[in-house]
């Protein structure tokens, strides 16, 4: 049961944000009310009339928008050709009216003060101003209702205050503007109206200005969270990790990493900062062996890893990709399957009859074993992954990995898309692995994260190193504009 019994208003012209842990039920009662995801019961009233939307388009007609996490555009058309795809103003001989079409998103841009080029090409521009995009894509098609999924996850925090100014707008413009968020100091700060969500249920609907982050994430998760660092002092050991000099260069000839050098200790955690498609992708893929690098070396643990294949590093890398679904595990597959996926091959225990047989009695007592460990709630081992909440299915790939054993942890936006219980949990067993004095180089888009649990932060901007900070002597604000301008040069 996704979504239960839920009876919840949202108002004209207001900011109303819906939040609760992975599995809550939030995304799914958007998608309700937008048409992605038929109801099996209950009612949806808009503007005080019952309505019925079978698909995302009937939605969009009634004044219904939804812009989702994953930027939808089209990067080799201008602002302008996003905007009105598919809505073109009509001319002479049913061709495309390109003036009126230009007119009309600029008036749009003008009304909604929103500092775009109808002209510039949608792959030049900054990931915050695709975000605007979208939002004008649907205020092109007279939308009135906006919803909004994860509107900050990819932004750098100087962005973030010209959205939360440019939706306010929209707001007393009349607009009603719902989001779901898991970054509870924005919901708190954005929003008029918070919706909690627990286990497919309304919690409860709160004035924001009524309560904080800590009330919030009590009503989320149904017991006390803690919000702030636990990082305890450590001294790291000597470097498990050492990249001198990292180039890499994609199919198309673009140098997307440039020189780059890192490094990281035993007992320390390294943090990677940077805005979206600033080399993390590239980073991460060539340590792990996806690509090869047009120069420099990887060490880890004094090898020489840049020529090895996927197999061989694993016995050095544990690895938590970005994508669960598609690279972190298989979401057909059961949860037994995912569980020992990489261990088969580098484990002797988990084979029997000199390799050919899998040792189904160990694979079981294993899964076992990381269920309790992780604390994943499933309903059997041999349910699909797709059948656990976000949260779980993250758990069993951190768990893999964590057991392991390897020397150095490659933690890609580990917590992405995690409610603030499980965000918690998983920030506990990195700083565990770090007290093991394991090497652990963490990339995140959320700067809040990196301050709360990393020892020193890396900043990348457009393939390059823009400063090695460690985390005392760095400032968010400090962060956010390496990530947006690079190395600060000298006057």
């Amino acid at each position: 049961m996704a979504v239960d019994d839920v009876s919840v208003s949202f108002a004209t012209g207001e900011i109303h944000a819906v939040v609760g842990e992975n599995g809550a039920g939030k995304s799914t009662l958007m998608k309700v009310l937008y048409g992605l995801v038929p109801r099996d019961g209950g009612r949806i009233f808009l503007n005080g009339r019952p309505v019925h939307f079978r698909q995302p388009a009937e939605a969009i007609a009634a004044g219904i928008g939804m812009v989702h996490q994953e930027i939808l555009l089209v990067p080799q058309y201008t602002i302008w050709e996003n905007i009105v795809l598919g809505h073109e103003p009509v001319g002479w001989l049913d061709r495309t009216d390109v003036k009126e079409a230009r007119r009309a998103v600029r008036r749009k841009i003008d009304d909604f003060q929103f500092n775009l080029d109808p002209d510039a090409l949608v792959g030049d521009i900054s990931v915050a101003a695709r975000q605007k995009v979208e939002i004008l894509k649907l205020l092109y098609r007279e939308v009135s209702v906006l919803i909004l999924d994860e509107p900050t996850a990819v932004l750098a925090p100087q962005e973030v205050p010209q959205l939360f100014a440019e939706l306010r707008r929209l707001r007393d413009n009349g607009h009603t503007i719902l989001f779901i968020s898991h970054r509870l100091e924005e919901v708190v700060s954005l929003s008029d109206r918070i919706t909690v969500m627990r286990r497919g249920k309304k919690v409860s609907t709160v004035d924001a200005a009524a309560t904080d982050r800590r009330e919030l994430a009590r009503m989320m998760v149904g017991r006390d969270v803690v919000l702030t660092s636990r990082r305890a002092p450590h001294s790291p050991g000597p470097a498990v990790c050492e990249i001198r000099g990292l180039s890499f260069t994609d199919a198309d000839g673009l140098e997307k990493l440039s020189g780059v050098h890192l490094s990281v200790r035993a007992g320390e955690i390294v943090g990677v900062a940077g805005v979206e498609g600033n080399g993390q992708l590239e980073l991460v893929n060539t340590i792990i062996g996806l690509s090869r690098p047009s120069a420099g070396s990887i060490r880890i643990g004094g090898k020489d890893i840049a020529r090895l294949p996927i197999i061989r590093r694993r016995r050095l890398i544990s690895f938590v990709p970005q994508d669960r679904g598609r690279m972190g595990g298989s979401l057909s597959a059961s949860i037994m399957e995912n569980v020992i996926m990489t261990h088969h091959r580098l484990d002797g225990r988990f084979s029997q009859w000199k390799g050919l047989l899998l040792n189904y009695r160990f694979a079981r007592s294993f899964t076992d074993a990381l269920e309790k460990t992780f604390s994943v709630s499933m309903a059997s081992k041999m349910a699909p992954l797709a059948s656990l909440s976000g949260g779980n299915q993250q758990k069993v790939i951190l768990g893999r990995e964590l057991l392991l054993e390897s020397p150095f942890v490659l933690l890609d936006q580990p917590t992405r898309g995690l409610d603030v219980g499980s965000i918690e949990y998983v920030h506990g067993q990195i700083l565990r692995i770090r007290e093991e004095d394991r090497a652990v180089l963490l990339i995140s888009a959320d700067l809040e994260e990196l301050f709360l649990i990393a020892d020193r932060i890396v900043v990348l901007h457009r393939g390059e190193v823009a400063a090695d900070l460690p985390v005392e002597e760095a400032t968010v604000e400090q962060v956010g504009l390496l990530m947006l301008e690079g190395k600060v040069r000298a006057s």
